[in-house]
């Protein structure tokens, strides 16, 4: 059976993106290996996560570097589910995740919409169970 391995997300910078999804989202570092064209092949996923992983993709061109940020028009595009809403929520807030609302009950989980450092909008979602 097939299973979504990666997403790329176009991101400015390796270091400064590595350094945020590691250190305020608590993401792992899973692989950081310099490719021959001077890029590098740089994955990151949540702890102890085993299906998707991001991979930062460091923009190349100017369709790129417009695109970083706004890879979805603006449009909540990335899902971060997790079993521990409320420690993951004070937690991230301590590193200084920027969220758009108050945390929201909804009929199918728990739910808030952050930014990444470039801007791109996330779901941190506990879903019912």
């Amino acid at each position: 059976m097939a299973h979504l391995g990666l997403v790329a997300l176009v991101v400015r910078d390796y270091d400064e993106a590595i350094d945020f999804y590691t250190r305020a989202l608590g993401f792992e570092l899973r692989e950081d290996t310099p490719r021959a064209d001077g890029g590098r092949w740089v994955v990151v996923a949540p702890r102890g996560s085993s299906e998707t992983a991001l991979l930062l993709a460091r923009a190349g061109n100017l369709a790129q570097v417009d695109r970083v940020g706004d890879q979805t028009g603006g449009r909540v595009g990335l899902f971060l589910t997790t079993d521990d809403f409320d420690g993951d929520y004070k937690r991230m807030v301590a590193a200084g995740v920027v969220f758009e609302e108050e945390p929201r009950y909804e009929p199918y989980g728990a739910v808030v919409v952050f930014q990444d450092l470039y801007g791109n909008r996330w779901d941190l979602i506990e879903p019912h169970k």
